[in-house]
């Protein structure tokens, strides 16, 4: 089976003090997943301030013995639990190949270069691991997440480069598209507007895929000139895994509903998301982790209320990122599984 959990350090003290504390709760955690066979997959790093804090993380412990083993995502979103430092785990033990990337640019790569720009560079880096390896974006790619600083500013831009790129690809209206989040996150390069992971599957087959939908609750997204799928299904013989992209409170016209109440948001985009995994056989009990993209810190125990309400035993982080919309205050992806 797949695992995935939450860590958050308890103290409250110094950014490194917390790390120090993340670490040991961390080695604790894999050992006793090593105890059942499961290895860590990748992992997904949230720091409050990556400016200040990315050159430590990289040279700690925490990170050079134990979380560069794997693939490992580090990002800038504040999660606001209240800690400075949070991350997401995957563990597997199951033998299917999955290819985690996360790709940044350096500033020397990212200086001067539109989110347009910057956004093409990082999917060459994608490709040429997928020509590499004689693997096909329409096939093998299964998930990805943009992070975009000053998505207000800059979403336009990436926008147009994932549509061209999808586009020269095969990827369209009548094929299919990638499930997707994009959402406001910072890189380490203070120039890098845009960074983004990847999540490929090199040994799947086109007809292991179900994209799914809910059309009475959501429009698909080309309706207003984005390029993603809702969800994906995949099934692979071992296990059924429903990758749900970044979603929202929208209707079934592509308008945002409650405008302003981020409590009606929440269960809009909660409802959003049933609709869509029931497409697949699936239901909210067969989600194992949530992300909350927050607009507004200030909302943040609101929200946490309503998920500890909705998911009382299943792990999610909040964080602070600005949503594609400014009037969208929250946004949620997750990852589902269950049997085939």
């Amino acid at each position: 089976m797949e695992k995935y959990d939450i860590i958050y350090p308890e103290g409250r003290g110094l950014f490194q003090d917390q790390l120090s504390e993340l670490g040991v709760t961390l080695k604790r955690y894999l050992s006793e997943e090593s105890l059942g066979g499961r290895r860590i997959a990748y992992s997904k790093v949230f720091l409050s301030d990556i400016q200040n804090q990315y050159a430590a993380f990289e040279s700690s412990s925490t990170y050079c013995d134990t979380l560069s083993k794997a693939p490992c995502s580090i990002i800038g979103q504040a999660p606001l639990k209240g800690c400075k430092v949070a991350v997401l785990v995957k563990t597997t033990d199951l033998t299917e190949t999955l290819v985690f990337h996360s790709f940044r640019l350096s500033d020397d790569e990212a200086s001067s270069e539109t989110s347009y720009l910057q956004t093409l560079a990082l999917f060459k880096k994608y490709i040429d691991y997928l020509d590499e390896h004689g693997l096909d974006m329409k096939t093998h790619l299964v998930r990805t997440w943009i992070y975009i600083s000053d998505i207000d500013v800059n979403y336009g831009g990436v926008v147009k480069a994932r549509n061209d790129i999808f586009a020269h690809y095969g990827l369209t209206a009548d094929t299919h598209y990638i499930a997707s989040t994009g959402i406001g996150g910072e890189s380490q390069a203070r120039h890098a507007c845009v960074a983004m992971d990847f999540l490929t599957y090199p040994n799947i087959v086109e007809n292991q895929k179900k994209y799914l939908q809910a059309l009475d609750h959501l429009d698909p997204t080309h309706d207003y000139g984005v390029a993603f799928e809702r969800a994906t299904r995949l099934d692979t013989g071992s296990a059924r895994h429903y990758y749900v992209s970044g979603t929202a409170s929208i209707d079934r016209h592509g308008n945002v509903l409650h405008l302003g109440d981020v409590k009606l948001q929440a269960e809009r985009l909660i409802e959003n998301i049933r609709a869509l995994l029931a497409d697949g056989d699936a239901k909210l009990s067969d989600i194992r982790y949530l992300i909350v993209y927050l607009r507004d810190i200030s909302d943040y125990h609101a929200v946490d209320t309503i998920f500890r309400q909705h998911f009382p035993s299943t792990p999610y982080i909040i964080v602070h990122a600005k949503v594609c919309r400014p009037e969208w205050l929250i946004e949620t992806e997750c990852i589902a599984e269950k049997d085939c």
